[in-house]
């Protein structure tokens, strides 16, 4: 039998960062496969979170529990996701990022079909850990997936469209939501995570990202350092989101904040005096990279506006998501129109342009609104939270390409790029052509 030979990458086809997937000439049925596959994923890690909190006051009340137990729901989703976050880029470089999804979606999948066949405050409480932790993972394989479908010149820009995705899952999740519990039962939301969940299976399963290099990359310290960042952000977010429910001069938030501190501090300065670090420390107190988190925190704080401002007002007044569809489904459309602007008027010269124009939307959007009292229904604020809506992912592509290329004149860390394995081609010697 014959064996065919071997695919050799051109140079400009490589990866340009171990764990990160190759780039071949794909012909163009299967670049469309790649688009459709990472807009499903970005919008599924997206819903993990979406779904939660659209439909909060229904779990609980399906549940019976109470707004500090609900709470915990969302505060341990925060937790694992943003303690995964800290390990997905050295967890890609050493077991590649196909490996890390299909564990973890399969590992998902069992917990959503736990959820269905037990109704438990533990269990939901381990399931939103989960989709915290496969949220992670899904947003970074979507724009890796999109960028897959991308020419060479317009790669970058798959990074503003999987972000983006993952964005528009949110209002998407307050339009759907009715739908879904029209027969006031709340298995329908865990049988549409299922569902979505077996979707990112079989795609991901059916069309596989080509190789990427692979290198060691954790190093022992890693842990040490893991140990102490991650419970200390896991207080700092129980603060966060319970201090807003059991007010802030609860005894033991105090307390959580307190040991907080020195958990991330010490963390931190484990870090700042390492070569190969999990967290550059070095590079994040750069005098442009504080300028951009200020700016970039500066407008989720703005953003908070339609979050908690708008919906929280009119959930207030005792509207749930049946009466907020059509606001919702404004807020989508308009979150859609902001990434194909933002990716239309993209102009790498003038990145602070953009987000200046943002900010001066959702001024005029707040400004719109600050009449707004009891008597204010969801057709007063079409206009409004649609221009807000519209600003909050206009911004978000120039953010990222700042942040990109802030991170792109550093460069990868000469540790991490001498220690780089053959692995690679010792894998990939037999393949025909690139996987998929």
């Amino acid at each position: 039998m014959a064996i065919a030979p071997a695919y050799e990458f051109k140079p400009h086809e490589r990866p340009f960062l171990p764990g990160s997937p190759a780039t071949p000439d794909h012909p163009f049925g299967r670049r469309v496969g790649y688009f459709a596959t990472g807009i499903l994923l970005g919008v599924t890690g997206g819903f993990s979170n979406g779904l939660l909190i659209a439909n909060l006051p229904q779990i609980q009340g399906s549940l019976g529990l109470t707004p500090v137990e609900g709470g915990w729901l969302t505060a341990v989703s925060s937790m694992t996701s943003v303690c995964m976050s800290m390990l997905l880029i050295k967890f890609r470089q050493q077991f590649g990022m196909q490996r890390f999804t299909r564990v973890f979606l399969a590992a998902f999948l069992i917990l959503n079909i736990l959820q269905l066949v037990v109704h438990s405050y533990g269990v939901q409480l381990v399931v939103r850990g989960a989709s915290g932790i496969v949220a992670s993972a899904l947003t970074t394989l979507c724009f890796l997936y999109i960028m897959q479908a991308l020419p060479a010149a317009a790669r970058l820009s798959g990074m503003i469209m999987g972000f983006g995705a993952s964005q528009v899952a949110l209002p998407l999740a307050r339009t759907l939501s009715p739908l879904l519990l029209a027969d006031g039962r709340i298995e329908a939301l865990f049988w549409f995570e299922l569902g979505l969940t077996l979707m990112c299976l079989g795609a991901v399963a059916l069309l596989r990202l080509p190789p990427s290099e692979r290198t060691p990359a954790f190093e022992k310290i890693d842990f040490l350092t893991f140990a102490l960042l991650a419970p200390g952000v896991a207080l700092l977010c129980a603060v966060l989101v319970q201090g807003r429910i059991q007010w802030w001069s609860t005894p033991w938030l105090g307390y959580a904040l307190a040991a907080a501190i020195p958990l991330i501090g010490g963390a931190l300065l484990i870090e700042h005096n390492r070569a190969n670090p999990l967290l550059n420390t070095r590079w994040m107190l750069g005098r442009n990279i504080i300028r951009f988190a200020i700016v970039a925190a500066s407008l989720r704080i703005l953003l908070s506006e339609q979050t908690f401002g708008t919906v929280g007002l009119l959930t207030v007044v005792g509207m749930g998501n049946d009466q907020l569809v059509t606001l919702s489904l404004v807020m989508t459309l308009a979150s859609i129109a902001g990434v194909v602007v933002s990716l239309k008027m993209l102009n790498m010269q003038d990145l602070y342009k953009p987000v200046v124009i943002a900010v001066a939307l959702i001024g005029l959007g707040a400004w719109l609104d600050s009449d707004s009292t009891n008597l204010t229904r969801p057709s007063s604020l079409y206009v409004s939270q649609g221009i807000i809506a519209f600003a909050a992912l206009y911004f978000l592509g120039p953010m990222i390409m700042i942040g990109v290329f802030r991170a792109l004149a550093r460069g990868p860390s000469l540790s991490s790029a001498s220690r780089r394995s053959s692995a690679f081609r010792r894998r990939w010697a037999a393949s025909p052509a690139p996987r998929c």
